[in-house]
């Protein structure tokens, strides 16, 4: 496989590239992403077996089954950021290797409908907190500490809407090349 289409496979929308500008539109749009995205990943996995849970999504990636683990780890990890960045001065977040969880035991095989109900509750919480920031609140950030690079939590809105579609898609277009869809 062409080294251009590994890398349509790893970011089928592309990566995340931040706006010059977060308008309040622009916000409203990404926190319906975050709204809409757990009933729109359950009524995509929903009919998925066993064994196309266990197919993965490109040569050397994840399975299905642990890209649905994966998100509701990571979203799970996101909404405590925001929470910290929210009661601290631009906090040093903790980073996780999510390779590594993603090789843990519930990742590679317990069911997805854990992590689907995970994601509602989360997501449930996070965005009826983003909803109800004030314009000072919506101005604060963390400390990346693997890059060292702020991240204000209006930019934090955008990279996890980017990342429901991002892994969406990594699903949606598995179940199109083997024609679950």
């Amino acid at each position: 496989m062409k080294s251009q289409d590994l890398e349509e496979l790893r970011y089928p929308i592309g990566k995340f590239t931040a706006p010059d500008t977060i308008t309040g539109e622009l916000l409203t749009q990404w926190i319906t992403t975050l709204e809409e995205f757990p009933q729109r990943l359950e009524n995509l996995v929903a009919l998925l077996n066993q064994e196309q849970l266990d197919t993965r999504y490109r040569p050397d990636g994840w399975t299905l089954r642990q890209v649905v683990h994966h998100v509701s780890d990571s979203h799970h990890h996101s909404y405590i950021r925001f929470k910290w960045a929210l009661t601290e001065e631009k906090p040093v977040i903790k980073a996780y290797n999510e390779a590594l969880w993603a090789e843990l035991h519930d990742t590679k095989t317990a069911p997805i409908g854990m992590s689907l109900e995970h994601l509602k509750v989360v997501h449930h919480k996070l965005v009826y907190l983003l909803k109800g920031l004030s314009e000072t609140e919506w101005s604060r950030s963390f400390i990346h500490p693997e890059t060292q690079s702020e991240i204000p939590l209006k930019l934090n809105v955008g990279i996890y809407a980017w990342h429901c579609n991002h892994h969406y898609a990594h699903i949606e277009n598995t179940l199109k090349r083997n024609g679950w869809n």
